[in-house]
């Protein structure tokens, strides 16, 4: 794909020159990743392990936490390397790798968040049919959709960038490879790949967000014949999804729903839905439910009974 390229590696600005600021950057970083595996691994095991925790919602809720993972993992250990090192330097193959994985798992999370407002809607609205519809079959085979649609949205936007010949400058003002700060290093021109690139990221998020704001439409508007407890336990529950989806919609519509320039506030932003939004995922979504709260606390307790043995 990028045989008539002459750029054979991309150096990285990051976020600051300064050897100190880099160093402070890094040791944040460093925590914040540790915070991400650590508190997005306990989810997983916690479902996994949980034998109450059998419901669909939950299901999404684990591999979605798996998703989060493996999506900062793509940056955040080469940012935490790179501050350390005074030529940030990443290789043309590791970069077309970092955009893959990158849109990868980014394009499954969204999906998998749909996937999520739908249970709810289905939950919610027919609570009746629920078991139908949402049975395991069919759970396996929306997840199986959520992963392969990451994979379509990612070998599209990879094969588009990577198609263009790139000869430099090898300079990229970020801290990670992406479509927009690659695509200033083609030779060649770039709008009709421009339109594309776009319209393969933001048709995704167009459809999945609209997807999504439908179905809580259908649900606030269904609460209204719901008793005062369903209310507030339905109300909880989607005002949670609704502030993971804002802190990973909101930045991500920001970058790639525009054209293909870069900004300086790019950086600072990619922070929110590489970071942010994977740290803060466990904690609104996931360890005030009640229910994982409890499986939480059972697990905590077998690991102590197996210890004192």
């Amino acid at each position: 794909m990028a045989a008539t390229s002459n750029v054979t590696e991309i150096i990285f600005l990051g976020f600051s020159q300064n050897q100190g600021a880099q160093k402070v950057i890094s040791v944040l970083f460093l925590l914040l990743y540790v915070a991400i595996l650590l508190g997005n691994g306990l989810i997983v095991v916690t479902i996994m392990a949980g034998k109450g925790l059998t419901s669909p919602m939950y299901l999404f809720l684990s591999y979605l936490s798996f998703a989060e993972i493996c999506y900062c993992s793509v940056t955040a250990p080469k940012l935490i390397l790179d501050s350390f090192m005074e030529r940030k330097v990443i290789s043309l193959k590791g970069c077309i790798t970092q955009i893959f994985f990158l849109h990868f798992f980014g394009g499954t999370e969204i999906f998998l968040l749909t996937l999520m407002a739908y249970d709810r809607y289905v939950a919610i609205c027919k609570p009746l049919h629920y078991t139908v519809v949402m049975n395991r079959r069919a759970c396996g085979l929306l997840v199986g959709a959520a992963w392969g649609g990451g994979l379509l949205h990612s070998v599209g936007q990879t094969v588009l960038i990577f198609q263009l010949p790139l000869c430099g400058p090898k300079i990229l003002d970020h801290y990670f490879c992406d479509v927009h700060p690659v695509l200033k290093l083609a030779c060649s021109d770039t709008f009709l790949i421009s339109v594309l690139i776009i319209t393969n990221g933001g048709s995704i998020s167009v459809v999945s967000f609209t997807g999504l704001l439908a179905s809580y439409v259908v649900i606030l508007r269904s609460l209204r014949t719901q008793t005062s407890e369903g209310r507030r336990k339905a109300l909880s529950t989607c005002a949670s999804h609704l502030a993971v989806v804002a802190l990973f919609f909101v930045p991500c519509s920001f970058v790639y729903m525009r054209p293909c320039v870069t900004l300086p506030a790019d950086k600072i932003v990619a922070v929110f839905y590489t970071v942010v939004t994977p740290l803060l995922n466990p904690v609104i979504y996931s360890f005030r439910n009640a229910e994982v709260q409890n499986a939480l606390r059972r697990l905590m307790g077998r690991k102590g009974s197996w210890e004192e043995k």
